[in-house]
């Protein structure tokens, strides 16, 4: 059979045709496959991806959504640890106040009030680089050192703030107790440091009070410059002694078993290595020169009251915060003013003396006492600040003006006083039990801020006073 070459070259058309045609199915076949496995991986890759980021963002989330609650939690604290919160000074030293209530008799409740005052003092500002002490004698052979611990928590608003007392050491004295004495005084105090040794330290001290005046026995020999050649005895009443009226606070008790001498008190303090940047007296009678001048060594500053103080004693829940930290000694006088014009007994004097300033303020008065002598017949004239008869204190200022003749001088002595006496108030009138009750009050006409002996004739005056440190310092 013969092939023609027309029919062999169509087959080989064909032939080729068909390989074209198929040739192009394949590669369609394998294009749409390739299309199909590309567009599904990468679909696949995709959705994994984006599961993938969906897992990354709730993880962020969750993250961002921790972050904000902590810091909303932070903050939240902050809010709440600042709203009520006034800011504290600024402090560049530790402080320790030392409130001393040795025995005292009578004023053991009034001590337990002030301790009270003091504690919401301290809850009221709280406690940052200070520490409180409290030495109290229960009895004449008991006492009790204790801290004021304060303490805060921002977990419980209702008891955020807290003071409690943590006893140090308990005391036993013998019938003659030690805290009357140099080494006893000195003791407690080395104790105090002991437990709270700071840079800074400030001392309270509650009780009777009577000035300068020495420790004597109850019945004194009297002897005056009017009663020269001849000594008389006498029995009389110290204020503290009148029963039938309204009470007030010797330093130490109202015997003299119980007492402590001023020389006795600084001789101490030295001992101890201790000055104090203040002495608060809480107490009658204590702001005199001659108290001041036999301090101005131990004491930096001297807070007290020219007369007899109430038997409740310095407001201590409105000038705690004054007496802690950065001391604010206006604030001390202003607070004592404004409770004692507003208390049912409204009758007070207080001052703040600045110790540094004495010795130039005796250099003044022995100039003037050099050439000048007190006219007698002033005495009735002069400002009296106690209730005594004959008077044993009378206002230094008003005193100086009497004495001294010379206005330049007395000009100079008047502008050293008011740097020795920077910070004073008074009510109207003061109190005293031994002025004639009712009303047992006087008016306050003229007031320095501190009171001086020097002319007053009372018989436990008349010698004793030319021993102090003062008296031989101005004459």
């Amino acid at each position: 059979m013969q092939i023609s070459k027309k029919s062999v070259s169509l087959q080989c058309v064909f032939h080729s045709i068909r390989f074209k045609v198929n040739k192009g199915w394949s590669t369609a076949v394998l294009l749409f496959f390739y299309l199909y496995f590309k567009n599904n991986v990468r679909k696949t890759v995709s959705e994994r991806n984006i599961k993938l980021k969906n897992r990354f963002m709730k993880r962020k989330e969750y993250c961002d959504r921790l972050k904000s609650a902590v810091l909303f939690l932070v903050l939240s604290f902050s809010v709440i640890a600042c709203k009520n919160d006034d800011p504290d000074p600024v402090e560049t030293e530790r402080q320790t106040v030392f409130m001393y209530m040795p025995w005292s008799n009578n004023l053991l409740n009034a001590f337990h009030k002030n301790i009270d005052d003091m504690e919401k003092a301290i809850l009221e500002r709280g406690l940052s680089n200070e520490k409180v002490l409290v030495f109290l004698a229960e009895s004449p052979t008991r006492a009790t050192l204790f801290e004021f611990v304060y303490s805060r928590s921002p977990f419980y608003p209702e008891q955020r703030q807290r003071v409690t007392r943590k006893v140090l050491k308990e005391y036993r004295f013998s019938s003659t107790p030690e805290y009357t004495t140099t080494a006893g005084i000195s003791s407690i105090l080395k104790d105090v440091r002991s437990y709270a040794e700071a840079p800074r330290y400030g001392m309270v001290i509650g009780c009777h009070g009577m000035g300068w005046l020495p420790v004597s026995a109850k019945e004194k020999t009297i002897r005056s410059s009017r009663q020269v050649g001849k000594q008389t005895i006498e029995t009389y009443k110290d204020h503290w002694e009148h029963t039938d009226r309204p009470m007030t606070r010797y330093f130490g008790g109202t015997t003299s078993q119980y007492q402590t001498e001023i020389k006795t008190l600084a001789d101490a303090i030295a001992d101890a290595g201790m000055k104090m940047e203040y002495i608060l007296f809480d107490d009658c009678y204590m702001a005199t020169i001659e108290v001041a001048y036999e301090l101005r060594k131990a004491t930096g500053h001297l807070i007290g009251s020219t007369c007899e103080i109430m038997e409740h004693g310095m407001p201590y829940d409105i000038i705690g915060k004054h007496l802690l930290g950065n001391v604010n000694y206006r604030g001390i006088t202003e607070g004592f003013y404004s409770f004692y014009s507003n208390y049912k007994y409204p009758y007070g004097t207080i001052s703040v003396t600045k110790c540094s300033e004495l010795d130039d303020l005796a250099s003044i008065m022995r100039d003037i006492n050099q050439r000048f002598t007190f006219d007698e017949t002033l005495l009735g004239t002069l400002q009296k600040l106690d209730g005594y008869n004959p008077v044993k204190f009378f206002d230094c200022g008003d005193y100086a003006a009497k004495l001294c003749k010379d206005p330049a001088l007395l000009d100079q002595l008047n502008r050293q006083l008011q740097r020795t006496v920077p910070y004073k108030r008074h009510t109207e009138y003061y109190y005293s039990m031994s002025l004639p009750y009712p009303p047992g009050t006087e008016k306050i006409h003229t007031f320095s801020g501190i009171t001086i002996s020097d002319p007053s004739i009372h018989p436990t005056t008349i010698t004793t006073k030319t021993e102090t440190s003062w008296y031989k310092a101005t004459h």
